[in-house]
């Protein structure tokens, strides 16, 4: 089971449903596995605009719906 007694935010909840590591969304985001953990595990984390674009291009691979307010209330 993923994600057991980890803090999670609302990303990193999505990637434990999907069954998705932390390194290969670094990998296909190209940004590093540092911001992936701090948006994966903070709540209180927003990305610079570039980086969420990134995680959404990467994202909309597996889920083509995806949309940045599903992970970040901005």
């Amino acid at each position: 089971m993923w994600g057991i007694g980890k803090r999670r935010s609302k990303l990193g909840k999505w990637m434990d449903h999907n069954g998705l590591e932390q390194k290969d969304l670094a990998k296909n985001a190209n940004i590093s596995k540092n911001t992936v953990t701090k948006a994966c595990s903070d709540s209180d984390y927003i990305p610079r605009q570039d980086v969420i674009k990134k995680i959404l291009k990467a994202i909309r691979k597996i889920d083509p719906n995806a949309k940045m307010s599903d992970f970040w209330d901005l």
